[in-house]
């Protein structure tokens, strides 16, 4: 089990949720937490009816990694391991269903050019991909783990991360070996922009990245993703290299529509993609089909706020009916920061979210990005992760941007944080 210097170990990918208990089956070895202000359940059938299915005045109980039961604090069943809440909020551990862990060096000349306003002919994604390269093994698992341990205080239990800054097949399977140690939740970015030695021929590093690449690198990984863009890859190839990942039983996510229109949101309900991810810019149809599909749109706050581009239209999204996921896309460059908490603050602050939308976005809509039904919730069979605020309210994490109101973090049933 984690301590608070352990990293996340392993998740399991889409578990299957164990049966409700009843009060008079609950162990009287199992653990109460009672004087929770207000639960977030993430399950309507729970609480008052709104999809986060909010209990007042509550209670929850958890036996080993699971919760077995739910409901107001003056029904919560005896067991012999009580914790007082204390009148705080409780709700579920963040899914951060997008970010980019495995990587060595520092952009801090670039984010601070750009925020002085001037112009800077940085090296970008390749700068990156030159100090990963260069770095040994336990250079970049050291650096992985310190941000794991950061999000994990802040709140995320879950997390999903990718390669694509090594660029060869050496360097991406690395990436991903390192990755696997850490979660299941892992992705294949090979295809994240055409390596530096194959600038002039395109077409030959998609061939690397569906060929010898992609066997080197299926066997680490669970998900494939492509950066679907103008000076990253076309249509066409992005379909290419999706196909061929889920030929080796890689399921498609895709960076889609984050710096022009373009057709990434398209493919990724055509390929049935689990989530599209950054859909800035938007046509009234790649709406249409996101909301008419099972493709997640999760939007990356962080990115517009680290790069001063267009906020995506959240309220847009979620008034056509499609299902909206937040999460940090913690980088080197685009977007340095591990905090869901801080993303949720500019959800709601700068993409038209309420505070509810936002929590839930960044719980159950990254639990529906990743395609888990075990997390992302606390109700009868999902895993007993989640987090105590030193607030009586979720909206407190907006209400009160960059104030660490993280007092508790609880991971398959103990605390790790």
């Amino acid at each position: 089990m984690n301590t608070p210097d352990t990293p996340e170990t392993t998740n399991t990918p889409a578990a299957t949720a164990a049966p409700a208990q009843t009060n008079s089956a609950v162990a009287a070895t199992a653990t109460v937490i009672t004087n929770i202000a207000s639960l977030v359940t993430n399950d309507p059938s729970l609480g008052d009816g709104t999809p986060l299915g909010l209990i007042q005045d509550a209670a929850l109980v958890i036996e080993h990694d699971r919760v077995v039961w739910a409901g107001e604090n003056s029904k919560a069943p005896a067991t012999d391991n009580r914790v007082d809440a204390a009148g705080r909020a409780v709700f579920p551990g963040f899914v951060d269903s997008h970010s980019h862990l495995v990587f060595a060096g520092d952009r801090t000349a670039e984010f601070n050019a750009r925020m002085s306003g001037r112009p800077y002919a940085a090296g970008g994604i390749r700068t990156t991909v030159a100090a990963t390269r260069a770095a040994d093994e336990g250079e970049l698992e050291a650096n992985l783990v310190r941000h794991l341990r950061e999000a994990l205080r802040q709140g995320t239990t879950t997390f999903e991360t990718k390669s694509g800054y090594g660029l060869t097949t050496e360097d991406e399977a690395r990436a991903l070996r390192l990755a696997a140690r850490h979660t299941d939740e892992v992705t294949y970015l090979g295809a994240h922009i055409v390596a530096p030695e194959y600038a002039d021929d395109p077409a030959g590093y998609v061939e690397l990245v569906t060929g010898p690449m992609l066997d080197a690198c299926a066997p680490h990984a669970r998900w494939i993703d492509v950066f679907c863009e103008r000076g990253a890859f076309d249509g066409d190839q992005a379909r290419a290299i999706l196909t061929a990942g889920a030929a080796r039983g890689l399921h498609p996510r895709i960076h889609a529509n984050q710096l022009s229109y373009g057709p990434g949101v398209q493919l990724a309900v055509e390929l049935d993609a689990a989530s599209a991810d950054h859909c800035t810019h938007l046509t009234d149809a790649d709406v249409d089909a996101l909301a008419h599909s099972a493709t997640v749109a999760t939007l990356l706050p962080g990115a517009e706020f680290s790069t001063r581009a267009e906020w995506p239209d959240a309220r847009r999204l979620l008034d056509a009916g499609a299902t909206v996921a937040l999460s940090t896309d913690c980088n080197s460059g685009s977007s340095y920061t591990s905090s869901v908490p801080f993303c949720i603050a500019l959800a709601v602050r700068d993409m038209g979210m309420t505070p509810d939308e936002a929590l839930w976005s960044a719980t159950a809509g990254g639990a529906r990005a990743l395609r888990r039904t075990d997390v992302g919730r606390l109700a009868p069979g999902s895993r007993a992760d989640l987090v105590l605020l030193d607030a009586p309210s979720h909206v407190h994490l907006a209400y009160r941007p960059g104030v660490p109101l993280v007092s508790e973090v609880w991971r398959a049933g103990a605390r790790v944080a």
